[in-house]
């Protein structure tokens, strides 16, 4: 499957990565061959073949969580630089949703 350049450019923008001309080309040739190869893996036949999720065997350890007051709580908030309330204020952050 040849990914044109156009293809490219827009994953690129995607991405948020700016692209030469000449990456814009190598790219595409690039992923080319990773889709080509994906078609390759697509036709091997996995049937009977369980699922995979992991392979360690390796299990999430979950545990209850608890709030607990922290000696530490008072000393934090006097090293904030501003508080109210005993909470912590921040500047607002910008949300760019990529409208500009």
């Amino acid at each position: 499957m040849a990914l044109t350049i156009e293809e490219a450019r827009k994953l690129a923008t995607l991405a948020r990565i700016n692209l030469t001309p000449e990456e814009e080309e190598r790219h595409a040739e690039t992923i080319s061959v990773v889709l080509d190869y994906m078609k390759v893996l697509n036709e091997v036949d996995t049937n009977g073949v369980a699922l995979t999720a992991q392979v360690t065997g390796l299990a999430n350890v979950v545990r209850e969580d608890k709030v607990e007051k922290s000696d530490l709580h008072d000393n934090l908030i006097a090293c904030f630089p501003a508080e109210k309330d005993g909470e912590l204020l921040v500047p607002a952050v910008f949300q760019n949703n990529g409208d500009e």
